[in-house]
């Protein structure tokens, strides 16, 4: 007796594989989106640009990654993740290639474009082969895992690719990392599979009536972005996304190292180790949420998400109001408290996956990924602007004071953010059953 199409046994070595492939994929892709974190002063002397220019870098590369979200879920939900993968690898190939004989700054946000169009298409690829490969029990760990794994791609942004630009040149530094690009798209789509060889299609559950479909390409796309938003679940999960990664991605993507050596007086080797450290602790957190989501889902936002989002927060209130440099101990216990969201975020996406059936599972996936890069983007650009604003807006006008009013923009978007976790995980529960609507008058 054959189990029924929609119920997978087990993971065998191929899905095991193919993981691993996209995984490495999503690791070189978090190296690329990351590769000016550690080389910002570089890159400011190099295009001889201000703190809202060198902001800018980020905020387009983001802007792209988030605007793509939706329609790389749609192309994913059609297509499935094999063909979009190899082509986002091929776009940041690209993408670093236009930044290594890049002259210009306009050249330069051409690359950041499609930098971002490119990575935007391969996380999302990566979830979704989770979803077709892997039970649904272990969906939460293995989407942990997924993002704990890419995140040393930070690492290597941080470490090797700082030591190779500062012995080479711009120019071969880049140009590598194009190359590396090029040889992924290729193992892509040697190895990678949209879905199991005994699954002839991809397979639609309905989360709520239990009907099982075929999915084809014939869906009508419009109707399943509007069916996703429409799910209070949904939504939930873009808050949730939206609200715990944003400062993490702020710092370390960009605005951490600036603020480390030019705020807080560290040396350089002292502030890569805390970035480093930024890294290693979240790859610390991602197992142990993604075994508390996976016991405890109907109290994921309030015993999950909302705290990661006060840690946050009052870590970085405490560094803010300290009087002077912050102590060591204090930047330590504000890098761990920022590494959490983005091992918080990942649980955006277990309420994207319980709440939407597989036919828009990626559209879904899509919504909530642009929630938390919208909100990186914003934090990014403020964050630059008010060091303008102050006339700090360069390396040699950097000050503690600045960053410090600079990096209070940020408490908006997790106020925003916090608010709309409570409305939705509200709408969220009563559409489950679980609370009681309430009475109109």
């Amino acid at each position: 007796m054959t189990a029924p199409p929609h119920i997978r046994p087990g993971p065998g070595w191929r899905a095991w594989v193919i993981w691993s492939v996209a995984v490495a994929a999503y690791v070189l892709a978090i190296t690329n989106r990351a590769s000016l974190s550690a080389v910002g002063v570089d890159a400011a002397e190099r295009f001889q640009a201000d703190a809202a220019t060198l902001s800018l870098f980020a905020v387009v590369q983001l802007a792209v990654y988030g605007g793509m979200q939706i329609p790389i879920g749609i192309l994913l939900d059609r297509y499935g993740s094999r063909p979009i993968m190899a082509i986002g690898m091929v776009l940041m190939a690209l993408g670093q290639l236009v930044m290594a004989l890049s002259p210009s700054i306009g050249i330069a946000l051409v690359a950041r474009v499609l930098l971002g169009a490119g990575d935007a298409a391969v996380f999302p690829a990566a979830l979704r082969l989770v979803a077709t490969w892997f039970p649904a029990q272990r969906a939460p760990v293995m989407v942990q895992f997924t993002g704990i794994i890419g995140q040393t791609g930070q690492l290597v942004a941080l470490i090797p690719l700082p030591a190779l630009l500062h012995a080479t040149s711009w120019t071969i530094t880049f140009g590598s990392i194009a190359g590396l690009g090029i040889l992924f798209a290729i193992l892509v789509w040697l190895v990678i599979r949209n879905h199991p060889p005994t699954q002839a299609a991809d397979v639609s559950v309905n989360t709520e009536t239990g009907v099982v479909k075929v999915v084809t390409s014939a869906i009508d796309t419009g109707v399943g972005i509007r069916a996703a938003w429409a799910h209070p679940g949904t939504r939930l999960a873009f808050w949730s996304h939206f609200t715990t990664p944003f400062a993490g991605t702020a710092f370390v993507l960009l605005w951490g190292m600036p603020f480390l050596t030019a705020g807080e007086g560290l040396s350089t080797p002292a502030a890569a180790a805390l970035l480093s450290l930024f890294v290693v602790s979240g790859m610390l957190f991602g197992p142990i949420l993604g075994e508390l989501s996976r016991r405890i889902p109907t109290r994921r936002s309030l015993a999950l998400v909302l705290p990661t989002v006060a840690v946050q927060f009052a870590a970085w209130l405490a560094v803010i109001a300290w009087d002077g440099p912050a102590p060591f101990w204090l930047l330590i216990v504000l890098v761990v408290a920022l590494s959490a969201g983005g091992p918080a975020s990942m649980i955006a996406f277990d309420h994207a996956r319980t709440h939407n059936p597989a036919h828009r599972l990626s559209t879904a996936t899509g919504v909530t990924n642009a929630g938390g890069f919208l909100a990186a983007l914003a934090a990014i650009f403020l964050i630059g602007l008010t060091l303008d604003l102050q006339g700090a807006g360069t390396p040699e006008t950097y000050s503690l004071d600045a960053f410090r009013l600079a990096f209070l923009t940020q408490v908006p978007l997790w106020l925003l953010g916090s608010t709309f976790i409570v409305i939705e995980r509200k709408r969220t529960r009563i559409r489950m059953g679980l609370d009681p609507e309430r009475a109109r008058r």
